[in-house]
């Protein structure tokens, strides 16, 4: 039985993840292994990117519906640190069950 060397098991490996990269990115060794650390790069930037921009979305979610209300963002999250909802359950509450939100804000209202 004929033992593989490691080297071309590595080398297949980088090429199948660099399946579907355009030119000789996908065909040649070192520009696949280049390729796909660069991709790797732009995928952990990315998710940094993905959720500094789901927070400013439901910031904004949650101003609109607050202002709505007669209060604003800044006055309106203060107040809510101690009962540990998040921004994230609080914009979707905003959305889809907007009296359920209206029922936070009443009692938060309460408080100020």
């Amino acid at each position: 039985m004929r033992v593989k060397s490691p080297r071309r098991q590595r080398h297949n490996k980088v090429l199948k993840l660099a399946k579907g990269y355009r030119m000789t990115k996908h065909r040649l060794y070192k520009v696949a292994h280049e390729a796909t650390i660069h991709a790797g790069q732009y995928a952990f930037f990315g998710r940094r990117l993905r959720r500094r921009d789901l927070r400013r979305t439901w910031i904004i979610r949650l101003n609109a519906a607050l202002r709505a209300l007669g209060l604003t963002y800044s006055k309106f999250m203060p107040h809510l640190a101690k009962t540990g909802l998040d921004r994230k359950i609080l914009a979707d509450l905003a959305v889809r069950q907007p009296e359920t939100f209206k029922q936070i804000v009443d009692k938060v209202k309460l408080k100020v």
